[in-house]
C-alpha cells in the first residue's frame, strides 16, 4: 500500500481544478454579502462530507434514488449556469432570505464547492486510483477551501471594487462555460 506522490498530486490538482475555489471567490463574496456571512467551518465540513460520502457510496446512492450520474451532472450544471448568469448579468436569481444556515448548504457547500462535477469526478477518480489517494486529495483540497473561505474579506480588499467586478464577470463566463461543458458531455442519451 505504497502511496505514490505523483498519483496524489494528479488527483489533488484534478480536484482543485474541478472545485475551482479560486474562481468561485466572486460568487462567494456576493453570497456572503447577501446572506450576511458564511460559516466557513460548516461549509467546509458539509462539502467535505459530501465528497467523502460520494467517494464511498456515491454511485449506490444515486442508483437508490433512480438517478444516474449523467442526470445528476446535468442538474448541477443548470444551477452552475444560473450562478454564472448572475455574475455576468448582475441579476439575482437565487433570492436570499438572509438565512446563512440554509445558504451554507445550498448553494455554497453544494453545488459551488462539492458540485455535481466534483462529485462525479470523485467517482471517476475512484475507478483509476486507490480510495486512500482520492481521500487524501479531498482532504488537501478541503484545507485550501477553508483557507479561501476564511480569507474572503482579505481577497476582496486586495482586489478592490473594480477588481472584484472584473473577476466576477470573468469567472461568471468561466462558470457558464463549465456548466455548458458539463451539460453537453452528459445530456446525450438522456433525451430519448
Amino acid at each position: 500500500m505504497s502511496l505514490e506522490i505523483n498519483e496524489l498530486l494528479t488527483v489533488s490538482f484534478t480536484l482543485f481544478a474541478v472545485i475551482d475555489i479560486i474562481g468561485s471567490v466572486p460568487v462567494l463574496v456576493g453570497l456572503k454579502e447577501k446572506i450576511g456571512g458564511i460559516n466557513e467551518v460548516k461549509a467546509t465540513l458539509i462539502s467535505g462530507g459530501l465528497m467523502i460520502l460520494f467517494l464511498f457510496v456515491g454511485e449506490k446512492f444515486l442508483n437508490i434514488l433512480g438517478v444516474d450520474k449523467r442526470s445528476f451532472a446535468v442538474g448541477g450544471s443548470i444551477v452552475i449556469f444560473i450562478l454564472g448568469l448572475e455574475m455576468v448579468l448582475g441579476l439575482e436569481f437565487f433570492k436570499s432570505e438572509k438565512d446563512a444556515k440554509a445558504s451554507t448548504v445550498v448553494p455554497i457547500a453544494f453545488p459551488l464547492i462539492a458540485g455535481s462535477g466534483t462529485l462525479t469526478t470523485i467517482m471517476s477518480l475512484k475507478a483509476n486510483y486507490e480510495n486512500q489517494v482520492v481521500l487524501l486529495a479531498i482532504l488537501f483540497n478541503l484545507i485550501i477551501v477553508f483557507v479561501v473561505l476564511k480569507s474572503l474579506n482579505f481577497i476582496q480588499k486586495l482586489l478592490g471594487p473594480a477588481g472584484m467586478i472584473a473577476i466576477r464577470k470573468f469567472f461568471g463566463v468561466v462558470l457558464l462555460a463549465i456548466a455548458v461543458k458539463i451539460f453537453a458531455s452528459n445530456v446525450h442519451g438522456l433525451i430519448k
